[in-house]
């Protein structure tokens, strides 16, 4: 065999973008037509790498595979945890890639863990890092079923005590930047060999011995090559990519390993189709006899160290300063705003700190009448974070604190934990990288922190916000219209701040559009419907009720009684409070039942003032999923009620716009955008339909053609795949249904003679797996003079050439 191996890794990652209060990453209209970028990124990078293409000569899919089982790769753990909830299938084709990789690996898998919440660890305090280490392990095991070889630390960043808490815990390698390296010398020598400023030999594994007395193995990948993957377009090529990396061997026979590491994110998401680069350079490689494929854990066992070297402390693969991004104004950025500065980073650095420490003593002091080992409980903690379960956290309590708990202090117990989890994550490293304190990312990790105070604040009963705001006013913006911080806390984070009286409130005013059974999960708090009265005359709508919830994070409880008006549209208006008594809510629910029966709105708004005082609620206190739904509600109403009207002036324009058209005159922008928006309405219309009318949807698009009209192709790409998806799903339950095959054969050819374009990717994945299963059954069966399997074969053969497989 060989002695020249490569290896490619992916570091799989994205900031959680959840809800503090939810645990839910909530819509973000920036992604559309999915959800949030989450999904987005799912559909272009994480799913599409589960099932790449590789292309034969002429361009057609000859090949699908899977890339995680031939790369090395890491995901996050915050991640991975949204995969298993909202992309499951991606998630599961992910844990069965590592599975199929220790085949293909002498046992090894190609799968790594990650220190927990990308955090930049040389900056954590000692016990941060330790949790980070222990949980970022637990999560591995606990989705891939082994424990981890390699760990990858956020940005790379590391320093000795970083690498002593991996070795302590049994991880044997991670990787690091070529600019990371100090100094190397082979093992048994004295002299060292300066390896600053990239000098390091890329190709070989390194011991590195650490003061504690144990060590762990070191890759420094190779920059420029990755280089070339992350910004020089080296993905636009498959051929290209596998030759650049080849290139980079030797002729002669010493052993080799040329590895690179990047984004995963680069395969199909930074660059597209840069999936299918990947997934045709694995391959190329791996059909060659003078190269071998490999993952970092294999070549360590076969090859063990003979060099070892030392790194230089507090550095990271994406500042130039060390770890420097991360707390001051070092001076990178990215580049898209010259004129800013990014100042705002080490007082936001410091705040975080401040909240840390305060949080550290509140800790202690809580637990002593608990535990002798608080931290070590926070370490466990991970137990909980995998699975809040009733049975799993009674467990962890149980074991922690013994049997005897109170149902106070096991919600206490429960909110100094959830108080800690929240505190590292207001250390994800995201909020430093970009150039702007009021961003997204930097505003996500300000959002853990509230949670964090809020948690200290609930369990102690003391004020910790006020110091909080008061770093904030000190940490300036570059946007004028925030000036600092605080300003931006007070307009994003505060609306978006939640106790149980306003996830109550929610669950009121959503009560008027959607009838919950009597036990309801939402988000993450569990609701029982003690009692509801619901009302209706016309538009407006009254609900007057009394609810039970309780938090599945926390435990606490709250019983609410509640009372919601609506006048039509978004027009509501509501009252929340905690349970008033059975007398003062029947008192309360009669009262308001006579007055909406009268159309006395006036003593409705009188009954809400004496009742609930200032516990007023209204549409504007919907988590952002519901407010949408609710206007997407109110919009298909209206557009409904205007669709005569819309349908009656296409009618009426429909010959003026062709003669516009073919006597080359431009077309008024008045006439011509009322009447595009009726086109697309009823294309989406029709899409949407239960049973879809390909009569229809033809006539609708040639006369959308016909007169030029501009098409929303976003929205309707979208919904003609979820069609054509829906059924050739049908197609593999009843791979036999001839009939259904035609039905499929006649939408692509629509599809075809139209400016519509979709996807067809998952189209694609299971028509190549009915291929794999049947095809060749049913050939047989055609040569041997079976009719009807002919039929079904030839109708297979244009369905494959629709989608662009490989025609057998």
């Amino acid at each position: 065999m060989s002695n020249k191996y490569i290896c490619i890794h992916g570091h799989f990652y994205q900031p959680p973008r959840e809800n503090p209060w939810l645990n839910k990453v909530e819509i973000q209209e920036s992604a559309y037509p999915y959800h949030d970028w989450n999904y987005r990124i799912n559909e272009e990078c994480y799913r599409r790498n589960t099932a790449s293409r590789i292309l034969n000569d002429h361009g057609k899919i000859e090949a699908i595979m899977n890339n995680y089982s031939r790369m090395s790769f890491n995901i996050g753990p915050t991640l991975l945890a949204w995969m298993e909830n909202e992309a499951p299938e991606t998630y599961a084709a992910i844990l069965q890639a590592d599975k199929d990789s220790m085949e293909a690996f002498s046992g090894h898998g190609s799968a790594m863990a990650q220190a927990y919440n990308h955090l930049i660890m040389p900056l954590a305090n000692e016990r941060d890092k330790e949790t980070q280490v222990i949980w970022g392990i637990e999560d591995f095991k606990s989705r891939y079923g082994r424990h981890p070889e390699g760990m990858w630390l956020g940005e790379t960043a590391a320093n000795t005590e970083s690498l002593e808490m991996l070795a302590k815990h049994g991880i044997k390698f991670t990787i690091l930047s070529p600019y990371q390296a100090k100094r190397v010398r082979k093992l048994g020598t004295k002299e060292w060999k300066d390896a600053t400023n990239a000098k390091v030999d890329t190709k070989k594994a390194y011991a590195c011995k650490l003061p504690s007395g144990k060590e762990i193995a070191l890759f420094f990948y190779d920059g420029p090559a990755s280089q070339g993957v992350a910004f020089e377009g080296l993905l636009n090529d498959g051929a290209l990519f596998a030759n650049r990396l080849k290139d980079l061997l030797s002729d002669n026979d010493d052993l080799e390993l040329v590895h690179i590491a990047t984004d995963g994110e680069s395969y199909g998401h930074h660059h597209g189709l840069g999936e299918m680069a990947l997934s045709y350079c694995l391959d190329s490689i791996d059909k060659q006899e003078d190269v071998n494929l490999t993952v970092y854990g294999e070549f360590l066992e076969k090859f063990p160290p003979a060099f070892e070297a030392e790194i230089i402390e507090n550095t990271s693969w994406s500042c130039y300063h060390g770890v420097e991004r991360w707390k001051s104004d070092c001076g990178c950025n990215t580049g898209g705003n010259p004129d800013w500065n990014q100042k705002w980073r080490k007082p936001l650095r410091e705040a975080f700190d401040k909240v840390r420490e305060k949080l550290i003593t509140l800790y202690e002091q809580q637990m002593q009448d608990h535990t002798s080992n608080p931290w070590d409980v926070r370490n466990g903690y991970i137990r909980v974070i995998l699975d809040r379960s009733n049975d799993n956290v009674s467990g962890f309590l149980k074991d922690n604190f013994g049997e005897d708990l109170s149902e106070e202090n096991k919600v206490k117990l429960l909110k100094l934990l959830e108080m800690q989890y929240h505190s590292m994550l207001m250390y994800t490293s995201c909020g430093w990288f970009f150039d702007e304190v009021t961003g997204i990312e930097s505003m996500q990790d300000i959002f853990y922190a509230t949670r964090a105070i809020q948690l200290a604040e609930e369990v102690s009963g003391l004020d910790y916000e006020a110091d909080f705001v008061e770093s904030l006013r000190k940490i300036p913006s570059n946007i004028p219209k925030y000036g600092n911080a605080l300003k931006a806390y007070e307009q994003i984070v505060k609306p978006m701040e939640l106790d149980m009286i306003r996830i109550g409130a929610h669950y009121a005013i959503s009560s008027l559009f959607e009838e919950f059974p009597e036990e309801v999960t939402l988000y993450n708090f569990s609701a029982a419907v003690k009692s509801s009265h619901y009302y209706e005359a016309g538009k407006q709508k009254l609900i007057v009720g009394r609810t039970e919830f309780r938090s599945d994070i926390t435990w606490e409880k709250v019983d609410i009684s509640y009372a919601v008006l609506h006048l039509g549209e978004h027009h509501l208006f509501g009252g929340v409070r905690k349970y008033m008594g059975t007398e003062a809510l029947e008192e309360l629910h009669t009262k308001m039942a006579q007055f909406f029966e009268q159309g006395n709105v006036y003593e409705i708004f009188n009954l809400m003032d004496v009742h609930f005082g200032n516990h007023n609620y209204s549409f504007w206190h919907l988590f952002r999923d519901e407010q949408h739904q609710i206007m997407k509600l109110m919009m298909e109403k209206n557009l409904t009620g205007a669709e005569g009207a819309m349908q009656q002036l296409y009618d009426n324009t429909y010959t003026l716009l062709k003669t516009f058209q073919e006597i080359n005159m431009e077309v008024p922008a008045r006439l011509k955008m009322p009447v595009e928006m009726a086109v697309n309405n009823r294309l989406v219309t029709e899409l949407k339909r239960k049973e879809l009318s390909f009569r229809k949807l033809d006539k609708q698009l040639k006369s959308a053609v016909a007169i030029d009209a501009n098409l929303d192709l976003v929205t309707l790409d979208y919904l003609m795949d979820q069609r054509l998806t829906e059924l050739v799903k049908k197609l593999e339950e009843e791979p036999e249904n001839l009939e259904l095959l035609h039905t499929i054969n006649q939408l692509l050819g629509l599809i075809k003679e139209t400016p519509l374009d979709p996807e067809k990717w998952e189209a694609q994945n299971i028509i190549f797996g009915i291929k794999e299963q049947h095809l060749a059954e049913k050939m047989s069966e055609a040569d041997a003079g079976d009719q009807a399997a002919k039929d079904w074969s030839n109708a297979f053969k244009q369905l494959e050439e629709s989608v662009n497989l490989v025609i057998e």
